[in-house]
């Protein structure tokens, strides 16, 4: 009698633990992923937005931005001004050699019927060459030999750099939706525009093989491919801003004096502490210099025995000592490119300053999907790469009755002489277009001057150097402070006293 009592409890409970209670909307009291009310679906267990392939969290928050070093130039590129920072993710690392040629063998792969596309990705390696020095031998060897495979990537254009962090999207979300069954690999079948785009994919212009665990519709009980609002794939791999790539180089979160106090001890001239570019703590590794830069004319890397920064070009995108964010080489090895178009005046110009001191950017052009006649998003398969979503500028119908801009290219907005309402003209007044792109960070050619992270430099956007190459970014979605907080300071001093039904 007491075996049945104990095997009938053991069932009640069994069932009790399998009859989930359901969660119901907190406004209309209907719920959430049940085909009897319909379906809608809310993502039960959201953990936070992933952290992608060699990216860093950056929590974000207020800095002033701008030069910190001594203006030598006196050209006034950098005026300092208080700017915030949203949180968002950067590469731990340079984009590498190694990294760049995967791009490469994908194109060559998935697209060989079509060769003027991997053509038009090969980075120039002929940057190497100057007429009065012997660098013949890295145009060979600097993207391909394996000794160089862990090296930054150089020669490369902002617009390279562009498509690449558009294909490292796709391969990284695709590669999330492989590895949680949602689809399956399909490494044969992927031939030309008939490849996964991660756009396309939500767009449902790409039908992927389902996986081991494919998503199921709530509302039909049938599987369905991935949404946005399912919270697995992520945002799009992408150049920073100038102000987050400054402000992630600075990383002033290490000179705050305690954890929950907003008052910094010290600004930086560097991505490290102190007006030296030697490592300064007692030890093995003091004196050593920690940053790979030019030392002063004709020194690249010091004397024999003792050569100061080990590298008479470039180093290995894991050398020297990371910032307090944890990455490497923000100062040196390579200048890096950003997002922004560059105006030399930007930081005195803006009039609008209540609003454009949260993430200042200079560059939007504001996109939207083109449609067909039947309201359907379509491909551009005469793009760069084809397989992606088309898209356009927006229509001045569209943008005649908004009041937050009247242009849907505000590049130029607000970046001439107020008094003489001069314009950038290149080759009339100025070397400046609507095409030139900020880098920053100092090279291994550079002086110690252009290692501060305020100083900028620009180059047209279709051009490339030897000492050029960049990272990606990646924006934050939810909580400044990652996944272990949510937004907003959780203040509860007193219980609800409202009782809910639902």
């Amino acid at each position: 009698m007491k075996k049945i009592f104990l095997l009938g409890l053991l069932g009640m409970l069994v069932a009790m633990s399998s009859c989930k209670k359901e969660e119901r909307s907190s406004t209309t009291g209907w719920a959430y992923n049940s085909q009897e009310w319909g379906g809608f679906e809310k993502p039960m267990d959201y953990q936070g937005q992933a952290t992608g392939p060699n990216l860093v969290f950056i929590e974000g928050g207020t800095f002033n931005m701008g030069q910190t070093e001594e203006d030598v130039m006196k050209d006034y590129r950098g005026i300092p001004r208080r700017v915030t920072v949203s949180s968002f993710y950067m590469d731990e690392t340079e984009v590498s050699n190694i990294d760049y040629l995967e791009y490469l063998f994908w194109l060559n792969r998935v697209h060989s019927s079509m060769p003027q596309l991997h053509r038009k990705a090969l980075p120039d390696t002929l940057v190497w060459l100057e007429e009065l020095s012997y660098n013949e031998p890295y145009v060979e060897t600097y993207l391909r030999h394996p000794a160089y495979m862990d090296y930054p990537l150089v020669g490369v254009s902002w617009l390279q750099a562009q498509e690449y962090c558009k294909w490292r999207t796709d391969r990284v979300n695709e590669m999330i939706l492989i590895e949680t069954g949602k689809i399956s690999a399909d490494m044969e079948g992927q031939q030309g525009a008939n490849n996964f785009v991660t756009d396309s994919y939500l767009a449902g212009l790409y039908e992927a093989e389902p996986g081991e665990k494919p998503m199921v519709a709530a509302s039909t009980g049938e599987e369905r491919p991935v949404k946005f609002e399912d919270g697995i794939i992520l945002p799009d791999y992408r150049l920073p801003s100038e102000a987050e790539w400054e402000y992630a180089a600075l990383a002033l979160v290490g000179n705050q004096a305690y954890a929950r106090d907003e008052r910094i001890s010290d600004r930086r001239i560097y991505p490290w502490d102190g007006t030296t570019v030697r490592y300064p703590q007692h030890g093995k590794y003091q004196g050593m210099i920690v940053a790979n830069f030019k030392r002063g004319r004709g020194d690249y890397m010091g004397m024999a025995g003792a050569l100061n920064d080990n590298a008479s070009i470039t180093a290995p995108v894991r050398s020297y000592v990371p910032n307090d964010y944890g990455l490497y080489n923000m100062a040196g090895n390579v200048n890096e490119w950003v997002q922004d178009v560059y105006r030399p005046m930007t930081s005195t110009t803006l009039r609008d300053v209540e609003t454009q001191d949260l993430n200042p950017y200079r560059g939007n052009v504001f996109m939207e999907v083109e449609l067909d006649a039947d309201g359907k998003p379509q491909l551009d398969n005469d793009s760069i790469a084809p397989g992606r979503l088309k898209y356009k500028e927006l229509d001045a119908d569209e943008i005649a009755t908004r009041r937050n801009f009247q242009f849907s290219n505000v590049i130029n907005h607000l970046d001439g002489d107020a008094q003489s309402e001069a314009t950038y003209e290149y080759g009339k007044h100025s070397l400046v277009s609507d095409k030139s792109r900020v880098y920053k960070g100092g090279a291994w050619n550079d002086r110690a001057y252009w290692m501060s992270p305020g100083t900028r430099r620009f180059l047209e956007e279709d051009k490339s150097s030897a000492y050029l190459g960049f990272r990606c970014a990646m924006t934050r979605t939810g909580s400044p402070k990652g996944n272990g907080a949510p937004g907003g300071n959780q203040i509860r001093t007193t219980k609800r006293q409202t009782k809910r039904r639902y």
